[in-house]
């Protein structure tokens, strides 16, 4: 193997790949976005390929709940930020090749930007506003997207904006031509996940990559792949292109950047503030307000705070009398306490400050272990 990396021999070897594909890997540029569950064993199998540059973007931390099934982080990394615990532990895997880091969520600020300097993308994101912004960048830029979705024992694969054999290209808005109802869609924090799930599906983006990249096999472009692991029943089917769906995409950079994809996707309420876990320890003990749980009665993990519990399916039948002036809801996940903050707020106007846990008590949860 004179002149040749002996870490890749098999790459070498392998019929139909051989040189000119590592070649290829190597002078590749993949960004992914995202470093969790499906984040980790996608950025491990892109460093062990040989990808020449790898950027990671994430702007969260490790946490205990993590690390049932995000592989790259160890309990001793708890609090730490992924992007950077990931990078330290693929530049050891492999030392030859580039990792840029973005400790960032991206959003239609900085997608632009960040993106256009990329070959492919890969979207690990757990959320629509995310994955909306994604696609819609990666379109404008015309950079091909590897997406991948999981729920419980399932998960999902596709990649999009490549043509197929006709020509032919789809985007996540074909998928998806409108963002389903948040309240509608139970998350990883509600629903959970087989650990090794986004292990199998994560390896899939990867796989799809080093696909796109070397032009073997045959990606999954215009096509959805869906395969359940209890009963390892697998579907792959086509994404149908409608071109009326491009009407609502951002024709440019400009349109893109004004977008507010948070209120698109229904994860941002007129008059209804956020508060991260940090703020909200903060204020949970302010003098005229009232902490609501929002949650049924009996739901895990308690509060360790002072809150009245008013679960949204009372306040669906009738909203009380509060006195406070600032009210802060919570519940599980963020979701059911972003709504009752719209109940509160059409009921109440701006006679109330009214405002809610993101990512709720789980993630209050995590980040006091942190």
């Amino acid at each position: 193997m004179d002149n040749l990396n002996p870490r890749y021999a098999r790459h070498y070897s392998l019929e139909g790949f051989g040189k000119e594909g590592q070649e290829k890997l190597t002078k590749a540029k993949v960004l992914v976005i995202g470093a969790g569950g499906l984040g980790c064993p996608a950025l491990q199998y892109l460093a062990a390929a040989g990808v020449g540059t790898i950027g990671i973007a994430d702007a969260d931390t490790v946490s205990i709940t993590n690390l049932q099934r995000q592989v790259l982080f160890g309990t001793d990394d708890i609090g730490k930020p992924k992007a950077e615990v990931a990078a330290r532990r693929l530049r050891n895997l492999n030392p030859g090749i580039e990792i840029v880091t973005y400790n960032t969520v991206v959003t239609n600020a900085n997608a632009w930007d960040i993106i256009e300097e990329y070959d492919v993308v890969i979207d690990c994101t757990d959320n629509f506003a995310s994955r909306y912004t994604i696609n819609d960048a990666c379109v404008l830029l015309d950079k091909p997207l590897v997406f991948a979705a999981i729920y419980q024992y399932e998960g999902q694969v596709a990649v999009f904006n490549v043509a197929d054999e006709n020509g032919n290209k789809t985007s996540y808005r074909h998928l998806f031509p409108e963002p389903p109802d948040p309240m509608e869609v139970a998350d990883c924090n509600e629903a959970g996940v087989l650990g090794v799930l986004p292990g199998v599906i994560g390896t899939l983006q990867a796989t799809e990559a080093i696909k796109l990249i070397t032009g073997i096999g045959e990606v999954l472009a215009n096509r959805l792949l869906t395969i359940n692991l209890l009963t390892y029943d697998t579907f792959v089917i086509d994404i149908g292109g409608q071109a009326a769906i491009e009407d609502k995409s951002p024709a440019d950079r400009a349109a893109f950047e004004a977008m507010d994809y948070e209120w698109l996707c229904g994860s941002a309420v007129a008059n209804v503030g956020t508060l991260e876990a940090g703020i909200f320890k903060e204020r949970v003990d302010d003098e005229d307000t009232l902490v609501i749980d929002v949650r049924e009665a009996g739901e895990l993990p308690t509060a360790d705070f002072d809150n009245v519990n008013i679960p949204l399916s009372d306040l669906n039948n009738g909203i009380p009398d509060i006195r406070e002036r600032n009210i802060i809801l919570f519940c599980q996940s963020g979701k059911r306490s972003l709504k009752a903050g719209q109940l509160l707020s059409e009921h109440f106007g701006a006679t109330k400050n009214i405002s809610h846990l993101k990512g709720g008590i789980i993630a209050l949860h995590e980040n006091s272990h942190e």
